[in-house]
């Protein structure tokens, strides 16, 4: 169950919060005014993890997250790659069952976001 965490200062970057649980890691960044300046849903987390990243200037990017670990011994940072469709209605079913403890600014944000990404890879232009 994700639930609220505290925004923490990152020195010479956006304040954020990171909230997770077994499904997500959710990463929500903060304008210095308080604003949130994005976020980052990180989902099905023992699967084929991906990610669905929105922010106020450089709009949406869904992508797969590429582990690096195909050695056990080495520990390697996680990279983004591009990725194919993104399920969102799984993806907000799951995001809806498990973010209930989460304040509303952050739940409905993500969740209209979901849709709107859905809306612009299924219109055609």
């Amino acid at each position: 169950m994700l639930g609220n965490q505290p925004i923490r200062p990152v020195a010479r970057d956006l304040d954020r919060r990171w909230i997770s649980d077994d499904y997500f890691d959710l990463i929500v960044w903060y304008e210095p005014g308080g604003g949130i300046h994005g976020f980052q849903l990180c989902y099905d987390k023992s699967g084929h993890e991906r990610a669905l990243t929105w922010t106020l200037e450089g709009g949406f990017k869904h992508t797969a997250i590429d582990s690096g670990e195909t050695n056990p011994n080495a520990n390697r940072t996680p990279i983004l790659v591009a990725d194919g469709a993104f399920p969102a209605a799984q993806v907000r079913g799951e995001f809806m069952a498990r973010g209930k403890l989460l304040p509303s600014e952050i739940r409905d944000l993500v969740l209209g976001k979901i849709e709107e990404y859905k809306l612009t890879i299924t219109t055609p232009f």
